[in-house]
């Protein structure tokens, strides 16, 4: 495409973070929004001057303008919606985790095929400070060889909406997942995972999940590395984190215990304190500054009360600029819908293993190259 593409964000919540960047982006064209309530979907219309607005996802569908949507609805819509953008020839960036179900991933990953349309899930930590900080790291050769790499996502979701009750921990395990494999460009083999503790009793039936925390392991495809995700909602005391480690011959990286700690790099067995920088080096001027600054209001002297401006380790601007190029230079994005099937399956089939006393798993086929 040698013109701007129209993109229309689905779901104002999280999603209207990513307006601003799309209207700055020298190659998008911020074109629609769309949510169902007609009180929200006006107010972030009229904050960012957004004027074509849906309040129904299958109507914005049908307007031959939009070139890419970008799904930021509740985690039981994703697949559903995305299928729905897909057959109707839009391309579709999608935030996490891809799918529910096995199903639903093999079907999207075949609606790619079917379409040659691009399908982007937008995992964050892939395109955190700290994970570009690791893979430059990794791509200069500095670790040496990476032996070992162990990543965790604990959060307390008392009082979030009634769809995430009882969730089992690794159906949304893909803060955890995605750096691990992401690091190295891998795929997932074969997982096995064991569940530990209890929930509050009120919670399980709605998923007939028990666990308080679900740790997995997994082997590497045509490698010889493994690595340890752990995950835990409920009933478990943990500041909130999403966090990664990355052991080396050479180097070895922990990300920090406490958040706004600086992390540690080991040097052999000399650790050191480091400050990791934004990597707004890699974006286009125009949206540079949103790895680090909100997005002010200058009429109001506030800042937005629906942007967090550098939310996610600064990696709203490096996804959507991923998303943007993959269409503009027609190429893959960083993951693409097989990719995105590998590292969401790997929680799925996770939690099955968890159920069955952490048996061993492979993953399905259309996951792996």
């Amino acid at each position: 495409m040698s013109r701007q593409i129209n993109v229309a964000i689905v779901g104002l919540g999280f999603g209207a973070e990513f307006i601003p960047i799309y209207q700055r982006h020298p190659q998008a064209n911020m074109y629609a929004i769309c949510q169902r309530t007609q009180t929200k979907l006006d107010a972030v219309g009229d904050a960012f001057g957004v004027g074509k607005r849906y309040t129904d996802f299958n109507e914005l569908l049908k307007d031959p303008q939009v070139d890419a949507v970008h799904i930021n609805s509740p985690i039981h819509l994703h697949a559903e919606q995305s299928l729905a953008a897909l057959k109707a020839g839009k391309h579709v960036a999608c935030t996490v985790p891809m799918a529910t179900t096995v199903e639903e991933c093999r079907a999207i990953v075949q609606a790619v095929k079917d379409t040659g349309l691009t399908y982007m899930m937008m995992e964050t930590v892939l395109y955190s400070r700290e994970f570009l900080f690791v893979k430059e790291q990794y791509d200069r050769g500095e670790l040496g060889r990476v032996q070992f790499l162990r990543a965790s996502h604990q959060q307390e979701m008392a009082g979030w909406p009634g769809y995430w009750e009882g969730l089992p921990p690794m159906h949304y395990a893909t803060h955890c997942v995605g750096p691990v494999l992401g690091l190295t460009r891998s795929e997932a083999e074969y997982v096995s995972c064991l569940g530990s503790g209890r929930i509050s009793d009120d919670l399980i039936p709605k998923y007939n999940s028990p666990f308080a925390i679900e740790t997995c392991h997994i082997r590497f495809r045509d490698s010889d590395l493994a690595a340890e995700v752990t995950r835990s909602l409920f009933n478990t005391a943990r500041q909130y984190r999403e966090s990664f480690d990355v052991y080396g011959s050479k180097k070895s990286f922990e990300w920090t215990q406490i958040e706004h700690e600086d992390h540690v790099v080991h040097t052999g067995e000399t650790p050191s304190r480091v400050k990791v920088p934004d990597y707004a080096h890699l974006l286009p001027a125009e949206i540079a500054s949103f790895t680090t600054a909100g997005v002010y209001d200058s009429d109001n002297n506030q800042h937005l009360s629906f942007i967090q401006g550098a939310g996610h380790g600064g990696s709203h601007p490096h996804l959507a600029h991923q998303f943007i190029s993959s269409l503009v230079e027609k190429k893959a994005p960083y993951p693409d819908a097989r990719q995105s099937a590998n590292i969401t399956c790997v929680g799925i089939l996770a939690h099955e293993s968890a159920m069955q006393g952490g048996k061993m798993l492979r993953m399905p086929d259309f996951t792996m190259s």
